[in-house]
């Protein structure tokens, strides 16, 4: 009949091919195809493979404290936020000048005795920024961009420790980033407590944190806050032994002093 579609299994007037027939035959003696399934031993869906790669990482950000120990002496066991009369200050410096080897203050971390930041700011230098320094700072461009002015910063962190002892690591270059300074007699560097030197020299602060602390810290790129509570710790832990050996250097000196004044008394008599 004209215009009836004819269905393209059986097309009018041709024949299969001998092989083709053949073969047809032989799969239909065989049966259906049988499927491979994998005993559950066998099964590894994907979504299994993805919770073993990012499910661990998950894990560990949300339940785990910083460095894989979960009792960090560093984090603090007090909510205390007060200003005490203890501080601890960390420094993040950027590289500045043509060639970005003259180093600038970045960021300013000071804790109290707790541990607790009482001040946490990123600084915009006043000079241009030609190195982040990101692999050991952290600091990016986008820290920068909102940053405080490094006027504010100053007069802030030295309103902060007027008066009270500050505990840091070689807190030379980090006063001098400041364009700060702070008496003598306040000062507690871990980089140069005897007890914490080694043969005559000073230790790296990760070095003393892990040795007198048990924690791994400045791997890769550094966390202020993480370094003000190490040095605190280390202070608090040896506080007794460093503030009697700082009075029992007064005491000499002072002795020393009376010393001398009484020898040029009696050169002069």
């Amino acid at each position: 009949m004209k215009g009836e579609l004819q269905s393209p299994n059986k097309p009018k007037g041709h024949q299969l091919n001998p092989n083709w027939e053949q073969l047809r035959q032989k799969l239909k003696s065989n049966g259906p195809k049988k499927h491979f399934t994998r005993t559950p031993q066998q099964q590894k869906p994907q979504t299994e493979s993805q919770n073993t790669i990012l499910g661990k990482r998950k894990e560990r950000s949300v339940n785990e404290v910083p460095n894989g120990s979960k009792s960090n002496p560093l984090i603090p066991t007090s909510s205390d936020s007060s200003v005490t009369d203890v501080l601890a200050m960390d420094c993040e410096m950027v590289g500045v000048s043509s060639m970005g080897n003259k180093s600038a203050l970045g960021r300013v971390t000071l804790v109290n005795k707790w541990g607790n930041v009482l001040y946490d700011e990123y600084v915009r230098p006043i000079e241009w920024v030609v190195d982040f320094r990101t692999q050991i700072s952290g600091i990016r461009p986008r820290d920068l961009r909102k940053a405080k002015d490094f006027i504010m910063v100053q007069r802030k962190v030295a309103d902060l420790l007027k008066g009270r002892i500050l505990v840091g690591h070689a807190l030379h270059n980090d006063l001098k980033a400041l364009l700060l300074s702070h008496p003598k007699k306040d000062i507690r560097d871990t980089s140069e407590y005897q007890q914490f030197l080694k043969e005559g020299r000073s230790q790296a602060l990760r070095y003393l944190a892990a040795d007198y602390l048990g924690v791994e810290i400045q791997n890769g790129e550094h966390c202020p806050i993480e370094d003000a509570r190490a040095v605190m710790l280390l202070y608090q832990k040896h506080r007794k032994q460093w503030e009697r050996s700082i009075k029992d250097f007064i005491r000499l000196k002072k002795k020393q002093k009376k010393g001398k004044s009484r020898s040029k008394t009696k050169e002069g008599g």
